[in-house]
């Protein structure tokens, strides 16, 4: 048998209670480096907010990019200065939305290795060319949902608190955000966009599979870009701009899903 085929013999050999008692292990392991992660971020709390209420002032870096860019293309525009106050209203709410914070970005911190400790555990019950696969569907989800989470941090959500911040149906009404309101929001943002940004990897999926092709998706282009219109129009504040700068990486996602498919087929008929 050669060695593209072949199994680690231990994936064979270890009983049931084995396998309960690696796993167990390797939750352990996990769960000691979230935690570890969490409690230097909790440390650094200054640092921790300083950049996670960045998106909410009226000066932050993507309002000054978007004014340098525009201000390139002969354009004089300026973003109008506003301010919204962040409050807590219970007594604990800071305390926790400290510590739940924290858990938080100790989680997304540790996904690298979440990840390895994942391939390890099912590595041995793969054959040698399943793994190098799995590495690098591992690697691509990953990079994939990072850029997600990017996109959320410089474009999604600082134009969403923008608009939905500055919102007054009177102005006798007004808005003062509660701290726990506004990390709930950013990260259900941020996970949906990280989700979102699997689409190649899904696509990748149900090409192998035989459910989707190329040809199908090229053919339905248009049907796709108002269905992502409507999508980014449900995630998103109800203004042009964010509608836009939502929907181009989108949209450059469902063409690069049917890219991946077209590498899918050549390489099915390679093997053919």
């Amino acid at each position: 048998m050669s060695s593209s085929s072949k199994k680690h013999d231990n994936s064979q050999t270890m009983t049931f209670g084995g396998h309960l008692e690696v796993m167990r292990r390797m939750l352990f392991r996990v769960l000691a480096v979230t935690t570890a992660i969490g409690v230097v971020i909790f440390c650094f709390k200054e640092l921790t907010f300083q950049l996670l209420l960045a998106p909410s002032h009226w000066d932050f870096c993507t309002y000054r990019w978007l004014e340098q860019a525009m201000s390139a293309m002969g354009m004089d525009f300026k973003f109008e200065e506003y301010h919204v106050s962040m409050i807590a209203t219970e007594l604990s709410s800071q305390f926790m939305t400290h510590i739940t914070t924290s858990f938080y970005l100790g989680l997304l911190f540790a996904s690298p290795y979440i990840l390895y400790e994942l391939f390890k555990f099912i590595s041995p019950a793969l054959y040698d060319n399943e793994r190098r696969y799995a590495t690098k569907t591992a690697v691509t989800i990953y990079a994939l949902f990072i850029v997600g989470v990017l996109l959320t941090y410089f474009v999604l959500f600082p134009i969403s608190f923008r608009f939905l911040g500055t919102y007054s149906v009177s102005e006798e009404v007004v808005s003062n955000i509660t701290i726990d309101s506004y990390i709930s929001t950013f990260v259900s943002l941020t996970l949906v966009m990280g989700l979102v940004f699997q689409l190649p990897v899904i696509a990748f999926f149900l090409g192998k599979m035989g459910v989707i092709e190329s040809a199908m998706l090229a053919k339905y282009r248009r049907h796709a870009f108002i269905i992502i219109m409507i999508v980014a129009a449900i995630i998103t504040p109800p203004d042009v701009m964010t509608l836009v700068l939502v929907t181009i990486p989108l949209y450059l996602l469902f063409e690069l899903s049917i890219k991946v498919l077209k590498w899918t087929e050549r390489k099915k008929k390679k093997k053919k």
